[in-house]
């Protein structure tokens, strides 16, 4: 039963709505669950191992951040589905159908044209892309499946998602390389602000551990080509040589406060700010500096009311690439002033999961609501050797007992696409 509220609790001081997350999702290497993620992380253990997707003899990578042993059928989906549906999607599903449960929301009892899904992937369906290329090359064009294209395209695991839970309000998929997850967060965060919706769910996903996608990312020079999965994601340390592929998704359901508390729902972090900016500077690399990420970061705290002073820590994009983490530390010492900056804890999940890349954001939302939450900061796993280049303070153990105003969850992308979410406690 709806109960009546007063807004003046409800709306930010310009009017607009305060935004929070009432359900959360996961499907990452650590397992299926938050929980999974949420003790991964805490114990510093590292959930990347050798590929076994595919045949990796002939590549020069040999590790992954592989979600092992997934059978969609036993979380919840039919085996139509799991025939059908592409990783990322599978993904995606069991990952919402957790953030759903734990919201409590019954779109029975909702307005559908009122409920968004903002949900995207960095890539898409790249095994469905590879097989539907040697298809038509080696058994020509009349074998290819009618349903590749609708299979394989980056949006349909929104479209798959609108059509399981009835949600006919705004439906898209927002596609920022790494910066994935958390650019569909901050959408869904705007749409619900400004009343276009009541709630949304919003998030990403990816099956980036494929044989093209590893060896393209291998041939770029990206990824780290360390055989011990131990010693192959490594953020923030000097010994850092490149980042490790992943998979996986993150889903949070967000409703504006007003509508949360109307249903008698108990909100579990509030999403107090969001930053996006572009680099303008080139194709993959951040631009050296690090003002885009600067002013990204800063555009969140200014938009929950928050200034630098009062940050509780970051969790960092953290990729363990030399070019990123350095950049990345310099835009948090310019944002906060040399010694202050580097007194702010920073963590990168990373060293845990490897790099989620489209399901990145949405997955460090969910540990960055949980740390505010509980009043703590993770340890960064894989970090040991500090690097002069980023002096910034990663933690080696969990800093706990610790309240916050505020933390900043980071997402950068190929293309220059930066993306920051700002999260509180309720």
């Amino acid at each position: 039963m709806s109960q009546v509220i007063d807004t003046s609790a409800t709306r930010r001081p310009d009017g607009t709505h305060r935004v929070v997350i009432t359900g959360m999702g996961a499907v990452t290497p650590a397992g299926v669950g938050v929980d999974a993620l949420w003790d991964a992380v805490m114990c510093k253990r590292c959930c990347i191992d050798t590929i076994s997707h595919f045949d990796h003899e002939t590549f020069d990578v040999h590790v992954a951040g592989e979600v092992r042993g997934f059978d969609p059928t036993e979380h919840g989906l039919s085996k139509k589905e799991a025939r059908r549906f592409e990783r990322f999607v599978q993904y995606a599903i069991v990952a919402a159908d957790e953030a759903m449960a734990q919201s409590g929301i019954d779109m029975e009892q909702e307005d559908p044209t009122r409920a968004a899904v903002i949900f995207g992937a960095g890539i898409g369906g790249i095994d469905e892309l590879q097989n539907g290329f040697y298809t038509l090359h080696d058994k020509g064009p009349k074998r290819v499946s009618p349903l590749f294209v609708p299979t394989m395209i980056g949006n349909i695991a929104a479209g798959h998602l609108a059509i399981r839970y009835g949600m006919r309000g705004e439906c898209i998929d927002v596609t920022t390389a790494c910066a994935t997850g958390a650019h569909n967060i901050g959408a869904a965060v705007r749409s619900i602000r400004h009343g276009y919706a009541d709630m949304a769910l919003a998030g990403g996903s990816e099956e980036s551990v494929n044989p093209i996608c590893i060896a393209g990312f291998a041939n770029l020079g990206a990824l780290a080509k360390v055989d011990d999965p131990a010693q192959a994601s490594l953020p923030f340390d000097e010994r850092r040589c490149g980042f490790v592929a992943g998979e996986g998704a993150g889903a949070v359901v967000l409703e504006s406060l007003e509508h949360a508390l109307a249903r008698g729902a108990k909100p579990l972090a509030e999403i107090t700010g969001f930053g996006s900016t572009g680099d303008a500077y080139h194709m993959t690399a951040p631009e050296p500096s690090g003002e885009g990420i600067q002013r990204a970061m800063l555009q969140a705290l200014s938009e929950g009311g928050f200034t630098p002073a009062d940050l509780g820590h970051v969790n960092a994009h953290g990729t363990a690439t030399p070019a990123n983490d350095s950049t990345e530390s310099h835009a948090l010492l310019a944002l906060c002033g040399e010694e202050e900056g580097r007194k702010v804890p920073v963590v990168s999940v990373k060293g845990t999961t490897g790099h989620t890349l489209g399901a990145a954001g949405a997955v460090e939302a969910i540990v960055t609501a949980l740390s505010v939450a509980n009043e703590c900061v993770p340890p960064t796993t894989g970090f040991a050797q500090p690097d002069p280049d980023c002096p910034v303070n990663v933690l080696t153990e969990a800093k706990t007992g610790y309240p916050q105003k505020v933390a900043l969850s980071n997402s950068l992308g190929f293309g220059g696409h930066n993306a920051v979410l700002a999260i509180s406690p309720c």
